[in-house]
């Protein structure tokens, strides 16, 4: 198992600085893995996606449609299942509002909530309400004030929906 970590800058856009593991864990600014209640952040297909880790290797999400038409709720996954394949950064907050105790207590107050919203309730207002007690996602603000962004990241989406389809309507058939 392999799981590659970074920080990533506060400041949204900005390149980010990734840590190749080269054992289990590599971690920059870190010594075995990230502070309880950090902000993890991967990069997919035109977005980011957003959990917070709880300790012991796992992270609190909102699966929303990540891996299905039908949207998941908030859920307790590893650490791989959160990053599927990506590079996990986190993301710093120099003034969180909640401790990293708080934080998780607070992730955790909303395990099995089911009432995901792309652009008033996602992966990313679930981390800012976590730490910063406010429900709040950059990556929305952005798209409805830069178009050309919204659209990239919109067919993004589709592209990738399109492709979770498909893979759930693969079937194996092998002799009977």
């Amino acid at each position: 198992m392999n799981r590659n970590f970074g920080r990533s800058s506060g400041k949204q856009g900005a390149n980010r600085t990734v840590a190749e593991a080269s054992a289990d864990v590599a971690l920059c600014g870190f010594n075995d893995e990230p502070a309880l209640g950090s902000h993890l952040v991967t990069q997919r297909c035109g977005y980011e996606h957003h959990g917070v880790y709880v300790g012991r290797g796992k992270v609190i999400h909102y699966a929303g449609f990540a891996k299905s038409a039908h949207r998941a709720p908030v859920e307790e996954v590893s650490l791989e299942q959160f990053a599927d394949g990506h590079v996990v950064v986190v993301r710093p907050h120099p003034f969180p509002k909640y401790s990293g105790a708080e934080t998780v207590v607070r992730a955790r107050s909303r395990l099995g909530e089911n009432r995901y919203r792309l652009l008033t309730n996602n992966c990313e207002h679930f981390c800012a309400w976590c730490l910063l007690g406010e429900s709040r996602s950059e990556q929305i603000h952005v798209c409805l004030t830069h178009p050309r962004k919204g659209i990239h990241t919109l067919l993004c989406l589709v592209s990738t929906f399109i492709g979770n389809r498909m893979k759930i309507g693969r079937t194996v058939v092998g002799p009977a």
